[in-house]
């Protein structure tokens, strides 16, 4: 998997005008810029074989059209105390997915449909942060339109996708780009709220990012959202601002898996992810350079404990790859699996250096 420098939330915009996430709706299209076979009429051939009329030809402005027409209804915005993000509706319950960032420390909200009418209470069921995730319910159910959520892991670079949220509050707003990339990793910034989550195999996507886009949809032509968006990333030539036609959504397999998991039990019970079973923090030297991941703590019984990792040592790479910050071992462990075998070179207090096997943990969730 492939890392990333440089992201930032795309969670809330209004009052602290915070960054913002993408969203956007997946497009497959066919020829130049019509969707559908050419048009034919019934007729009898030489052979005897009659044909059938073909399927309309839609062009991608109607595409697009539709899909805004199908998904919009169930893109809703989330006003918390510090700000707004958006949402997307998992079901007739009155679920809500959305960016654990967006809620931040809120445990109650106010919700408007795209569709319009009153604020709508609404309530925290649960946050998982590791992930950027979390869902909320609203207490008046009627005329909520759930999204369809659809398989992320069919998705393939350059399918067309349109952007659905509320960037800088203005609800309902939907902007276009393509699937730029897939299988990346990324690490969010910490901030209030949130411990700064890792992002894995998230959509890299072109179409436009601004704040208040965070918890939106990602969807495709056939209207099926396939991912949540939420970063940005940062260009440091332009003064840490975000750069354009670069941000990043949670793949939607993911999202429906967390979804399922806080409804079905309240929290996340199984991330999927991988554990050192260690408490860290990035040690610096002499010269103000980050040098590696200190551990602080090793969880008693875990993976790390069996392969003798104590205290006071620092960890230096896993399997070859350098660590030298906490939020580079995150995404280090963010690529491989629970049960899996990783390689971990130390640099002990005495000054000796070792490796030992490491038998990978889960994680544990919210």
């Amino acid at each position: 998997m492939e890392t990333t420098p440089g992201t930032r939330r795309t969670g809330h915009a209004g009052r602290h005008a915070l960054a913002a996430g993408v969203v956007g709706v997946l497009v497959v299209l066919s020829g130049c810029g019509l969707v559908g076979a050419p048009a034919s009429t019934d007729r009898a051939s030489k052979s005897g074989i009659t044909t059938r009329p073909a399927a309309p030809v839609i062009s991608e402005e109607q595409a697009y059209e539709r899909v805004i027409a199908q998904v919009l209804p169930s893109i809703v915005q989330i006003n918390t105390s510090g700000g707004l993000g958006s949402g997307v509706v998992y079901d007739t319950d009155g679920h809500i997915v959305t960016n654990a960032h967006v809620v931040g420390k809120s445990k109650n909200f106010e919700v408007i449909l795209a569709t319009g009418g009153k604020p709508r209470k609404a309530k925290l069921v649960a946050s998982y942060p590791l992930g950027d995730l979390a869902i909320i319910r609203v207490g008046d159910k009627s005329g909520l339109t759930p999204a369809t959520f659809g398989d992320s892991t069919k998705l393939k670079v350059g399918q067309i996708v349109l952007a659905m949220g509320n960037p800088l509050g203005l609800s309902g707003s939907v902007t276009n780009g393509i699937v730029s990339a897939l299988g990346r990793t990324v690490t969010e910034p910490q901030g209030e709220g949130s411990p700064g989550a890792t992002i894995t195999n998230a959509i890299q996507t072109s179409a436009s990012i601004n704040p208040g886009n965070s918890g939106g949809a990602l969807t495709n032509l056939s209207g099926e959202v396939i991912g949540v968006p939420t970063l940005a990333a940062i260009n440091p030539e332009l003064g840490g601002g975000a750069a354009p036609g670069i941000g990043f959504a949670i793949p939607s397999s993911t999202a429906k898996d967390v979804a399922e998991q806080i409804i079905k039990n309240g929290k996340v019970t199984n991330t999927r992810r991988a554990a050192l079973g260690v408490r860290v923090n990035t040690v610096v030297g002499p010269d103000g350079q980050p040098v590696g991941v200190g551990v602080a703590q090793v969880d008693p019984g875990s993976g790390a404990a069996k392969a003798g990792i104590k205290p006071g040592d620092i960890i230096i790479s896993v399997n070859g790859k350098p660590t030298p910050t906490a939020a580079t071992l995150s995404e280090v462990l963010a690529g491989l699996k629970p049960g899996a075998q990783a390689r971990v070179e130390l640099l002990h207090p005495d000054g000796r250096t070792d490796t030992v096997t490491v038998i990978l943990g889960t994680l544990s969730g919210s």
